[in-house]
């Protein structure tokens, strides 16, 4: 992974893309069919303690992420970043947002600030939120463009960040008027990057799914980290039929909005890779606290969610903080309901799913134990 001529030419290929992710954004926020969440979390019943042999203040919903302290198992995924006045003020009102409600954030692909010095800004939110997990963002396709662990450890450096995101999204890049879609070999150059830096590399999906081969290709490599990240929530394959005035390319970027694994599909068959090393963050669709409770039953230790906090960081700090501690309240509710006291011990515990239009009911169990 020469960063030397390779990335000299990388940096001089790329055109700007602060107009991109305006257009992401824009689609995103404004466009209903982009959301494709259809309550595929919601379909999963669970099931309910009348006797929950505990008060709701006994509930603690805190837990350990990246060595901080979270208030409940959320962070807030990844949306944008860029020096365009509004995509600036999006990260902005998030990191504060995360450091008053003690939750996780990770940024935006920061692709765009080894284009655009301005973009840089964007990503400085360290001084917004100095004890939450702040998790810097790449795309691994760039990996293969020339960009190596100097823009990694750069990407890492100018957010202070507690891990990098090397995110997988071979469906966008195939229908992206910018694409790249070069995939091949892209499991080595993950290896190698983190190998080489000096905080944990966390891998994900977009919107399509991983697949139990991909954590098997990257687990031994040293990658712990994975977020599934199943169709449900954000298509961003449809948003990228939104964009341009090519009408076949997309046309063919809308065949495949709804393509990948549903989330908690993709979730239930990675969770026997935990007793291999890897902790799952669940994504896809969350819209609700009970959502990321019924993630974690399928084997998250945490949940994640970007869209329905998309329009509130266009509005303000406050406007985050409000959905950000709705889902607390929900999910330590949830938690109440299942004789839980705390957030670990519904991970992998399938019992609790009672049955839905997919998926077969868990065995009943006794009292869990809290």
């Amino acid at each position: 992974m020469d960063t030397g001529s390779g990335g000299r030419e990388y940096r001089a290929a790329m055109e700007p893309m602060s107009q991109r992710k305006a257009d992401h954004v824009r689609i995103a926020a404004e466009e209903a069919a982009a959301d494709r969440s259809a309550g595929a979390f919601a379909a999963l019943r669970l099931d309910h303690r009348a006797l929950p042999e505990l008060d709701l203040d006994e509930v603690d919903p805190s837990c350990e992420f990246l060595g901080h302290r979270l208030s409940f198992p959320f962070m807030m995924a990844s949306m944008t970043g860029g020096a365009d006045g509004q995509l600036r003020r999006i990260n902005r009102n998030l990191a504060a947002a995360a450091r008053r409600e003690r939750v996780a954030m990770a940024v935006g692909s920061q692709r765009v600030m080894f284009s655009d010095p301005q973009a840089r800004a964007a990503f400085d939110l360290r001084p917004l939120a100095p004890e939450v997990p702040l998790i810097a963002n790449l795309g691994a396709v760039q990996l293969r463009q020339g960009m190596g662990i100097e823009e990694c450890r750069a990407a890492v450096d100018v957010l202070a960040a507690d891990g990098l995101y090397l995110h997988l999204n071979p469906l966008q890049e195939a229908v992206q008027r910018e694409g790249t879609p070069t995939f091949g070999g892209l499991a080595s150059r993950i290896g190698a990057v983190a190998e080489a830096l000096d905080r944990p590399v966390l891998v994900k999906e977009v919107g399509a799914g991983l697949h139990p081969d991909d954590l098997r290709a990257l687990i031994p490599a040293g990658v712990r980290y994975f977020d599934a990240a199943g169709a449900g929530g954000t298509s961003w394959s449809y948003v990228e039929s939104r964009r341009g005035d090519d009408a076949e390319r997309r046309a063919r970027a809308a065949a495949f909005a709804d393509w990948g694994v549903p989330a908690p599909q993709a979730l239930r068959r990675l969770s026997p890779l935990r007793s291999e090393g890897a902790t799952l963050i669940g994504s896809g669709g969350i819209r609700s606290g009970v959502d990321i409770a019924r993630a974690m039953i399928l084997g998250a230790s945490l949940g994640s969610a970007a869209r329905p906090l998309l329009a509130p960081a266009m509005e303000s700090e406050d406007a985050v903080c409000a959905v950000i501690r709705r889902y607390r309240e929900e999910f330590r509710l949830a938690l109440f309901l299942l004789g839980c006291r705390r957030p670990e011990y519904l991970i992998g515990q399938e019992q609790w799913i009672v049955g839905d239009g997919e998926y077969e009911a868990g065995p009943r169990g006794g009292i869990h134990p809290a």
